[in-house]
C-alpha cells in the first residue's frame, strides 16, 4: 500500500509539473499571437483518450502519464517536426516572431515552474505555519554518529553559529553542511565553553559520499522523569543523571544498564531544580524504576497572516533554488564524485511519503517544481536554456541562428539527455540491487 501510495504522489505532482510549465509556454504563446497546434496533458502516441478542437488548438489527455506537452508552430522542439520547417514561415509561427518574444515564450515554462513553487510555499506557510526545531531547545546537546565524530563533534556538543551565523532551524544547519564549495566553521558549546571546529571541504564531501550525513547527529534523550507509577523518591521533573559509578548517560543508555541490574538496588544522582539529590532504589525484575519518561522535545511552528505568508514563500522558493544551485556546483565537480549521486524516477519516488500527508505532498512538489526550472534554464540543447541561449545571442548580434543549426543541436541535446536518463536511472538499479 506504501508503495502505491508513493507512485500516486509521484505522478500527480509530475503531471501538475510539467503541465503547468507547458501552460507557461502556451499562454505566453497566445499573448504573442503564436499559433499553438496541441496542448495535452500525458502523451498520446497511436492515439488520445480523448481530444477536441479549438482555435485552431487541439486539446486532448493521452494514455502515457508522463507529464504533457505544448506543440508551437515554427518551434524547433522534441516533435522535430522538420516538415513544417521546410515549407515558408507563416505570420502566425513561433520562427516569424521578433527575438525578444520568442525568448519570453522560451523561458516562460521556467517562470510558471518558479511561480509554482512560491505560490505553494505561500499556501503552505499560510495553511500549516512553518513547523522546526529550534536549536535553542536542545538543552540537552546532541549524540552523533561515526562521521560527526570523525569531524570532531563529541556527543553532548550543542550547536552555537556556523560560519559566525547564530544556528536556530537544526534543519538548515545540515543542509548548510552537505551543500557547500569551500570549508565550514561551527562553533559549539562544550562543557560550558565554546569550541570551533574547522571542517574542510574534502571531509564534507566525504561524508556525503559515505552517506555519513544520515543520522549525522540526533537530540540527546535525557532520563527525565514525567509520572511516577511505583511509590519511591523520584517526582515529576526529576532528571536521573548518575546511575551507580555511571554519570552523564542518555535515557536509552541508563534503560541498558537497568537490564542489567534487575533485581537490585541501584544508586541515583537525580537532578531536582538547581540540586543533585542521591538516592538508592529498588530496579524491579524486569529492569523498571516505576516511572514514565517524558520527551522534552517540541517543535515550534512560526505562524503566518495572509499578507506575511507571501514573503516567506519567495524566501523559502529563493533557498531551495540557491542551495539547489550550489548542489549542482558540486556535482559537476569531478573530483568530488557526486555524480553518483544522480538518481532516475525511484529516486524521485522515494522522496514521497508512504502515507498521504497533504502538507509534505505540496512541500514536495513545491521542491521538485524548482528543480524543473533549474535543470531547464541550463544552457543545454533540446532544453528551454539552450533554446533560449541562441535566441539571447540573436537578440545581441541581430544574426539569427539558422533552423539547420537549431534541429541539429536538438539531436544533439536529446542525446545528452537520454544519455542522463539512462546514467541517472541506472544508478537507481544499481542502488537498488546493493540494497
Amino acid at each position: 500500500m506504501e508503495l502505491f501510495i508513493k507512485i500516486i504522489q509521484f505522478f500527480l505532482c509530475f503531471t501538475i509539473l510539467v503541465g503547468l510549465h507547458e501552460l507557461g509556454h502556451f499562454v505566453m504563446a497566445c499573448v504573442f499571437k503564436i499559433r499553438v497546434e496541441k496542448f495535452y496533458i500525458f502523451f498520446d502516441p497511436w492515439f488520445s483518450l480523448f481530444k477536441f478542437k479549438r482555435k485552431g488548438t487541439e486539446y486532448g489527455l493521452g494514455w502515457v502519464p508522463l507529464g504533457g506537452y505544448v506543440k508551437i508552430a515554427g518551434m524547433v522542439d522534441e516533435s522535430l517536426d522538420e516538415e513544417q520547417l521546410r515549407q515558408p514561415p507563416q505570420p502566425d509561427e513561433f520562427r516569424s516572431k521578433p527575438a525578444w518574444q520568442r525568448f519570453f515564450v522560451l523561458i516562460a515554462g521556467v517562470v510558471m515552474n518558479v511561480l509554482v513553487a512560491v505560490g505553494i510555499y505561500c499556501a503552505v506557510c499560510y495553511t500549516w505555519g512553518d513547523s522546526y526545531f529550534s536549536n535553542q531547545d536542545a538543552r540537552w546537546g546532541y549524540t552523533f554518529n561515526d562521521a560527526g565524530h570523525a569531524l570532531g563533534f563529541r556527543d553532548g556538543d550543542r550547536f552555537v553559529s556556523l560560519d559566525g551565523r547564530p544556528v536556530d532551524n537544526v534543519a538548515l544547519l545540515l543542509n548548510d553542511l552537505l551543500i557547500t564549495d569551500g570549508d565550514r566553521t561551527v562553533v559549539v558549546e562544550r562543557g560550558g565553553a565554546e569550541i570551533a571546529l574547522r571542517l574542510p571541504l574534502d571531509r564534507l564531501v566525504e561524508m556525503r559520499r559515505s552517506k555519513g550525513y544520515e543520522n549525522l547527529f540526533r537530540l540527546r534523550q535525557p532520563f527525565l522523569v514525567d509520572s511516577v507509577v511505583t511509590a519511591s523518591g523520584l517526582r515529576k521533573g526529576d532528571e536521573i543523571v548518575g546511575l551507580n559509578e555511571h554519570r552523564d548517560l542518555e535515557f536509552f543508555d541508563y534503560k541498558a544498564l537497568l537490564q542489567i541490574y534487575a533485581g537490585q538496588d541501584v544508586q541515583l544522582a537525580v537532578l531536582r531544580d538547581a540540586d543533585t539529590v542521591r538516592m538508592t532504589l529498588p530496579v524491579s525484575d524486569d529492569g523498571r524504576l516505576g516511572v514514565t519518561v517524558a520527551s522534552p522535545y517540541i517543535p515550534r511552528t512560526r505562524h503566518y497572516t495572509l499578507w506575511q505568508s507571501i514573503p516567506a514563500g519567495f524566501r523559502k522558493a529563493g533557498q531551495v533554488v540557491s542551495s539547489y544551485w550550489q548542489q549542482l556546483k558540486l556535482i559537476v565537480r569531478p573530483k568530488t564524485k557526486l555524480y553518483e549521486e544522480l538518481g532516475g524516477f525511484i529516486a524521485i519516488g522515494s522522496l514521497f511519503s508512504g502515507t498521504w500527508d497533504w502538507q509534505d505532498f505540496w512541500l514536495k512538489t513545491a521542491f521538485l517544481s524548482i528543480i524543473l526550472a533549474v535543470m531547464n534554464i541550463l544552457p543545454i540543447p533540446g532544453l528551454d536554456g539552450g533554446h533560449a541561449l541562441f535566441t539571447f545571442w540573436e537578440m545581441l548580434t541581430g544574426r539569427k541562428v539558422s533552423d539547420r543549426v537549431l534541429v541539429a543541436a536538438q539531436y544533439v541535446g536529446l542525446g545528452i539527455l537520454l544519455l542522463l536518463l539512462l546514467y541517472a536511472n541506472g544508478n537507481d538499479i544499481y542502488r537498488f540491487i546493493l540494497k
